[in-house]
């Protein structure tokens, strides 16, 4: 096969009709997925990187730790990588021109002078670029391709996912940047063509929430080329992500996320014991990790079509709590990024995201509190409480957008809950009601005082509260939900709260969870060798 490099125009791809880009909820959902999704994936694979194969009695989580020493929950350069085109894309900027290009290859060169991890080829590109310019990167990586025959990297494409936030209303446009920004570093065909690939099946999961997108961007390839990635699909398909064991090659990386997806099987819904279809987000995160060797990489790519498949929403919150890296952000500032990408740099009506306060003044009175009934280390508020905390609070659970996080706790403290007070809103309703309802047992575990809050305390604050005294007090449905109705007099949960309530009667345990953050003292019982 001949490895000159390969730049697709315009010729070569299918017309696709463009969207109207007033997208539904679940669409929002799902684009704000992408970024968070791969920063899943990549912070989830950390600590298993350059490991075999995963057995079943290690467990997967973001415990941190691994060859590089990563922090529970940070991730690695795939993320590091992804943050400046998602930024671009943020401020509004055409990811094709040359002077955002530059843009984005400075601030690669500034964050690999002195990153805890930077993958051979990009480094090399790097250090050898004359210029920390788009055309001093090209031509460092042209150059790499030409001295190397390992110049198909998985770089560009562990770091590609954010530019489908720029171009879900122009798929050829799409097509053009993924390629300019693998150029950057990564040359190659494969490479390439796989960014190209994946970019678009992402663009099809947020508008469409299938991942029947990838399988469609073949018949956009050149026939020839076309018919081998389909050939490599069909392999990823038929074999365990163990079987791509060199996936520090693009292809193999390729393969091992898509293997993850689609050999995953997607769960029936049933509450009572906790299964729900957007379980599949980590359950393919959990396999794309077990399939060892570059475990942050497969799991970043795998990561960022999940989430554009399955939504933010689907990120459990024990993982979006620990969650950090450079430079110096947290999960919900990945989620504002991403829905400043799909605005195009735009707030809303109510200024969010970029305002560090969202405006709630048409609501009327936000400033209901009220203690649970039934444990007194949890309050129930509207969101004037979170923006001034009573005294004696030091965690919070938000259920509405906010603005800049409580500087009065630890930003791990402070966990937000994507749950809109629309019946049909909500994608996944079942999950996020039972997630949320955890996370405030989990922090009640740790022995923190927590408000849990959404805008007025009248739908969803008390459809969270009840359900927390469902899973936690061992309450029944209608008796926790009459209790919240007592002391917030106002509540009224929408009928779609009321019916994932009912149906979540017998589910949970009964004591508080356990926090993926206290297993790391456990660590020593599943330590890698």
């Amino acid at each position: 096969m001949s490895t000159a490099p390969w730049y697709p125009t315009r010729s070569h791809w299918h017309t696709l009709k463009e969207v109207d880009m007033k997208l539904t909820s679940a669409q929002n959902d799902r684009a704000t997925g992408i970024l968070l999704g791969l920063a899943t994936g990549d912070a989830l694979g950390a600590r298993y990187e350059f490991q075999p194969p995963l057995p079943d009695e290690i467990a997967v989580g973001m415990f941190g730790g691994g060859q590089l020493g990563w922090e529970p929950g940070e991730w690695t350069d795939d993320t590091a990588m992804a943050i400046p085109i998602a930024r671009a894309a943020a401020a509004g900027l055409d990811l094709r021109d040359e002077a955002v290009l530059d843009r984005i290859a400075a601030t690669w060169a500034d964050w690999a002078y002195d990153a805890k991890d930077v993958g051979i080829q990009i480094g090399a590109v790097i250090r050898r670029a004359s210029s920390p310019t788009a055309a001093g990167l090209r031509e460092a990586a042209v150059a790499y391709s030409a001295r190397s025959h390992r110049s198909s990297g998985n770089g560009s494409l562990m770091r590609v996912a954010p530019v489908a936030l720029a171009y879900l209303d122009d798929p050829d446009a799409l097509v053009e940047a993924a390629t300019a920004l693998s150029q950057l570093t990564h040359t190659h065909p494969d490479a390439v063509e796989a960014c190209v690939i994946w970019s678009l099946g992402i663009r099809h999961a947020v508008l469409h929430g299938t991942f029947d997108g990838v399988r469609a961007a073949l018949g956009s390839l050149p026939a020839d080329r076309a018919a081998i990635w389909a050939e490599r699909l069909d392999e990823a398909e038929r074999n365990s992500p163990t079987r791509f064991n060199h996936n520090g090659w693009v292809v193999e990386a390729l393969q091992g996320a898509w293997s993850a997806i689609t050999r995953t099987p997607v769960p029936e819904l049933d509450p009572v014991i906790d299964q729900y279809p957007c379980g599949h987000f980590a359950a393919a995160l959990e396999t794309a990790v077990r399939g060892g060797r570059d475990t942050d990489t497969v799991a970043a790519i795998a990561g960022g079509l999940l989430g554009a498949r399955w939504g933010a929403s689907a990120v459990p919150a024990r993982w979006r709590r620990v969650m950090h890296g450079w430079p110096g952000e947290r999960s919900g500032e990945l989620v504002r990024l991403a829905a400043l990408a799909v605005a195009g740099g735009r707030s809303d009506a109510s200024s969010w995201p970029a305002a560090p306060v969202v405006d709630y003044s048409a609501h009327g009175d936000v400033s209901s509190l009220a203690a649970h009934p039934r444990d007194p280390g949890v309050w129930l508020g509207g969101v004037a409480r979170f923006e001034a905390l009573p005294d004696g609070i030091d965690a919070v659970v938000s259920l509405c957008r906010v603005g800049a996080p409580a500087a009065a706790i630890p930003r791990s403290d402070h966990i937000e809950v994507r749950l809109v007070d629309r019946d049909g809103d909500n994608p996944n309703l079942d999950f996020v009601l039972a997630d949320a309802a955890d996370a405030v047992a989990a922090l009640r575990a740790e022995g923190k005082t927590v408000l849990l809050h959404c805008v007025q305390a009248i739908s969803r604050t008390p459809a969270v509260g009840a359900l927390y005294s469902v899973r936690h007090l061992g309450v029944p449905a209608d008796e926790a939900l009459a209790e919240i109705q007592r002391v917030l007099p106002h509540a009224h949960p929408i009928e779609s709260f009321r019916a994932a309530l009912l149906a979540a009667e017998g589910a949970g345990s009964g004591t508080p969870a356990v926090s993926e953050q206290s297993l790391v003292g456990e660590e020593s019982l599943q330590r890698l060798s």
